[in-house]
């Protein structure tokens, strides 16, 4: 791992150590749209943390793996898997420094990660006809909530652009448009299917 590698994972696993692990919980892109997964196939749960997406995968069918940096994140997801009988692949890395082989996934979540280097590598890693769930914090807020460094946050529409190449299946991104106690705020979220 590099430098700044093992400094994340420090933090991760500090993080992920004060954190009850019945607070892991799949994403809205993905329990908003289950109904889109495959009956079978091979998903990824990218930067999982305690891993909510990826109990759902597992728990639909899907041969499932779950990737983060915080070896205490991945440890929390096995004994949580184990206890609802369910199996999940676990891998602790640098998922920038090392991303998923291409046209190795049928399904690939990220949720609350942002590498904007990285969208290349999710849309090659995806089979044909293969499935990326992502949901991220937006810089059109309406409140504090996420990261403070506008680097990992998306700017207007900046999801699409990312995933162009992608079939646009679902697209959510409301800002701060109208009445803001109502609706999708915050982040933004989109399901996009590789061509055939």
């Amino acid at each position: 791992m590099t430098d700044r590698s093992s400094t994340d994972a420090l933090k991760w696993d500090r993080i992920h150590s004060t954190t009850d692990p019945a607070s892991a919980r799949a994403a809205a892109v993905l329990t908003q749209n289950l109904h889109l997964l495959p009956p079978t196939g091979e998903a990824l749960d990218i930067a999982c943390g305690r891993g909510g997406n990826a109990l759902l995968l597992a728990a639909h069918g899907l041969r499932t793996s779950a990737w983060d940096i915080s070896a205490v994140a991945l440890e929390t997801l096995r004994n949580t898997a184990s206890g609802t009988g369910v199996y999940i692949s676990t891998d602790c890395r640098d998922v920038t420094a090392s991303p998923p082989a291409p046209a190795s996934q049928d399904v690939i979540v990220v949720s609350h990660f942002l590498d904007r280097l990285l969208a290349p590598d999710l849309i090659a890693a995806l089979r044909p006809g293969g499935l990326l769930f992502y949901q991220t914090f937006a810089r059109d807020a309406v409140d504090t909530t996420g990261p403070t460094n506008p680097e990992y946050r998306l700017g207007p529409n900046e999801l699409l652009a990312l995933f162009r190449p992608l079939r646009i299946l679902v697209y959510r991104e409301e800002g701060a448009i109208g009445d803001v106690q109502h609706g999708w705020r915050n982040e933004a979220m989109l399901v996009g299917q590789k061509p055939v």
